[in-house]
């Protein structure tokens, strides 16, 4: 029996194109989750391993599906083959229950953590060499200095709740703490 198993990373993008290649491959029994491949707890996935038997094949529309690491990847795949299950790929086109598949998969994904330690190291690159031209990451602050000795100096007044001080800026409560470690 061939088990499908479909991943999007967030809610909103749609697994429909995933689920429809699953089905016309075959899978009678198709699992998913809406959650990142990074997150080891996907119980989408959890339910597709426990429903596999000795002589089915688990099915994915990509490998990255799967998993993002080579190392999970491998244990995955391992753990399905001791138990007498196949593993496949629709976009790569492969299947574990041969010989070259089994050489294909390591090889796509040795090449798939290639690709992500590549572009970790392009954007830290990338972000190293901002930093020595002196741009600085992330959001602007909210508050200006003007705003935020203001803010200070209501708080120290203890005539404003913090609440009513959070209104005033448009800040969280969160916020407001942030600044008044500063």
């Amino acid at each position: 029996m061939k088990i499908g198993y479909a991943r999007v990373s967030t809610t909103d993008q749609n697994p429909e194109l995933q689920l429809d290649a699953l089905k016309k491959a075959g899978c009678e029994q198709v699992y998913k989750d809406k959650i990142s491949g990074a997150k080891a707890d996907r119980p989408g996935l959890k339910e597709a391993l426990d429903y596999a038997r000795k002589g089915d094949c688990l099915v994915v529309w990509r490998l990255d599906r799967l998993g993002r690491s080579l190392k999970h990847l491998i244990s995955t795949v391992e753990d399905l083959e001791k138990r007498g299950v196949g593993f496949a790929s629709l976009q790569e086109g492969f299947d574990t229950t041969t010989s070259g598949g089994k050489l294909v998969f390591q090889i796509f994904g040795a090449l798939a953590e290639f690709e992500r330690n590549l572009i970790r190291e392009r954007t830290k690159a990338g972000l190293e060499a901002a930093r020595s031209r002196g741009r600085v990451g992330g959001r602007k602050e909210k508050l200006s200095v003007d705003q935020v000795e203001t803010m200070k100096k209501m708080y120290e007044s203890r005539s404003h709740t913090i609440k009513e001080i959070c209104k005033v800026f448009r800040i969280s409560k969160p916020t407001f703490y942030r600044y008044m470690e500063k």
